[in-house]
């Protein structure tokens, strides 16, 4: 990271700090992700951003809505993933003994993501009821169940179909952005 890029990261988080420790001061996905972004290293501001500030939920939320809406997102994610594997799962018929591998991790990622979007659900719920372990916790655990469907490929021998791992990058990048988010309510 260059010099100045760093002092507007710094500068935008402070200003998201101050933002955000007002009382009454409205919360805005760019604060909020500015914020979380400078507390963890692993959040990506403008993934953060982007996936946030497209949420009807956005506008009117505060930080503990904001975290809200990151497991929000998570869920949706997770069943987008859903998705897109039962369109693959449906226009690939079996083929040979590879084909046959790669069609049996596309069957356990779809189960796999099936559980990660109720591991997201859990987590809303978890921070819905002000219980930010337990909600943390399940959207970890919404990773790692998408993680798993990588693992799946690799026993498999084969890589994974480009949408199915952007599923997982995404799964793993929302997860990160709920639980910074989260940490940052007071």
């Amino acid at each position: 990271m260059t010099p100045p890029t760093a002092r507007v990261l710094a500068a935008a988080a402070l200003v998201a700090a101050l933002a955000l420790s007002v009382p009454g001061a409205g919360a805005t996905p760019e604060t909020t992700c500015a914020a979380a972004a400078a507390r963890d290293r692993r959040v990506d501001y403008g993934f953060c951003v982007a996936r946030l500030s497209h949420h009807h939920d956005s506008p009117d939320a505060d930080t503990w809505g904001l975290a809200k809406v990151a497991a929000d997102v998570g869920i949706a994610t997770a069943g987008d993933a859903v998705y897109d594997i039962k369109a693959l799962l449906a226009a690939k018929p079996p083929g040979g003994d590879a084909d046959a591998k790669a069609r049996a991790a596309l069957e356990q990622c779809k189960g796999l993501y099936d559980a990660a979007e109720m591991a997201f659900a859990e987590a809303y719920d978890g921070i819905n009821r002000r219980d930010y372990a337990a909600g943390k916790a399940e959207a970890a655990e919404g990773t790692s169940l998408a993680r798993r469907c990588g693992g799946a490929f690799a026993l498999a021998g084969a890589a994974p179909p480009p949408q199915v791992a952007r599923w997982g990058e995404e799964s793993a990048k929302i997860a990160v952005v709920c639980e910074a988010i989260t940490d940052l309510i007071k």
